[in-house]
């Protein structure tokens, strides 16, 4: 193990912290709140902002999406610049959180934004940014990437940056009362894979790092058979602390990390507008199955570690197998074919869009070539 950690992010965790917002704002600053649809105007966290802000210069930008576009996010960009916004605090969930570390950097460049994304221009400085999180799922609260969709090409791309990386993340469980139950069981699986992309690669030997993502995934495994009490204070907490240590940068520290499910999930989204989470729960059983023997040893100890399963011949296939229901049991489809209906050469489509965006060598062992994800997303059809 060879690596440098460090996670500047502040965090205020548990019931009523709203209130604690203010004093993580310095008195002078100019604060843009950004957030989504509407809903904290309906769940009361807008009110206990504006009671909390009452004393700060503050505006507002809404509208962000899911899966976050950068043509409502240059409005955004615009917005800042204009009125010198010296501080930006995000309102929501991952999407809200990823399109305001794209704003904050953008801001502070004079060219096209969409260039960020593209690899064109490296992010050294940003607005600076602080989040309230609303819906626990990506744990972009307190890391530095981002994943940004440009809906006039159909792509969705990535960046990161220490410079993104929010000062303050307040994580107030209570917010998580009003949200769908959809929005739940993504946030679970969501939180799930993050975990695997760094811990289902080759054995390393990080005793810590793997303990701690067993840990994070007997939690995910234990929430989502305790789905019936979401509502409890108890569930929603661990949800949401889980949700943020699944990616927080600890547990990939010093060692591989695949993301192969989420570049080939991006994709889905892109051309279909399947829910993040849902792509990763139709790829991930068909990618793992397509090349098991790569994963085959983490597959078994996941196996006996997570899943309390037995030493078998066939424990790898038995552990896709128990990950896979774990999405079947949150009610969330693990069949491509079923989302996109009748779309004409939906594989090739997919191939073409990974080829174009130089997909070409994906894994934490750059195994899966266009070949190897064509047969991933076959299977996943």
């Amino acid at each position: 193990m060879k690596f440098s950690y460090h996670n500047p992010t502040r965090i205020l965790f548990g019931e009523g912290q709203i209130a604690a917002l203010a004093k993580q704002i310095p008195a002078g600053e100019k604060v843009l709140v950004i957030y989504g649809g509407g809903s904290i105007k309906q769940n009361g966290v807008y009110q206990q902002l504006s009671q909390t802000l009452a004393e700060h210069n503050w505006i507002e930008f809404s509208g962000v999406e899911p899966n976050p576009t950068v043509e409502t996010l240059d409005k955004a960009v615009a917005l800042v610049r204009e009125q010198q916004v010296s501080l930006i605090v995000a309102v929501g969930g991952g999407s809200v959180i990823d399109g305001s570390k794209y704003v904050a950097a953008a801001a502070k460049y004079d060219g096209d934004g969409w260039d960020i994304l593209e690899g064109k221009h490296r992010v050294t400085e940003a607005v600076p940014l602080g989040v309230v999180l609303t819906l626990p799922a990506t744990g972009s609260e307190s890391n530095g990437g981002s994943v940004i969709t440009r809906a006039s090409t159909q792509e969705k791309r990535a960046f990161g940056s220490p410079a993104v990386h929010p000062q303050f993340a307040v994580m107030d469980p209570a917010v998580m009362k009003t949200l769908p139950l959809r929005q739940l069981q993504n946030g679970l699986v969501d939180a799930f894979v993050h975990v695997c992309e760094q811990y289902l690669t080759t054995p390393q030997g990080a005793m810590v790092q793997d303990g701690y993502a067993e840990a994070l995934l007997k939690n995910l495994v234990t929430l989502a058979a305790d789905f019936s009490n979401h509502d409890s204070d108890q569930w929603r907490a661990n949800l949401m602390w889980t949700a943020n240590q699944a990616l927080n940068g600890m547990i990939g520290s010093g060692v591989s990390q695949d993301w192969a499910t989420h570049m080939i999930g991006h994709e889905l989204t892109a051309f279909w507008g399947i829910d993040h989470a849902r792509t990763l729960a139709i790829i991930q059983p068909a990618l793992l199955r397509e090349i098991i023997e790569e994963k085959r040893q983490k597959l078994e100890q996941m196996g006996q570690n997570v899943f309390n399963l037995n030493v078998t011949p066939d424990l790898a296939e038995q552990t896709i197998n128990r990950i896979e229901a774990l999405y079947h049991s949150l009610d969330i489809n693990t069949r491509l074919a079923d989302q996109i209906g009748e779309t004409e050469n939906p594989v090739e489509m997919v191939i073409t869009a990974l080829e174009q965006h130089g997909m070409v060598k994906l894994g934490d062992l750059g195994s899966i070539t266009p070949d190897v994800s064509r047969r991933i997303v076959q299977r996943a059809l």
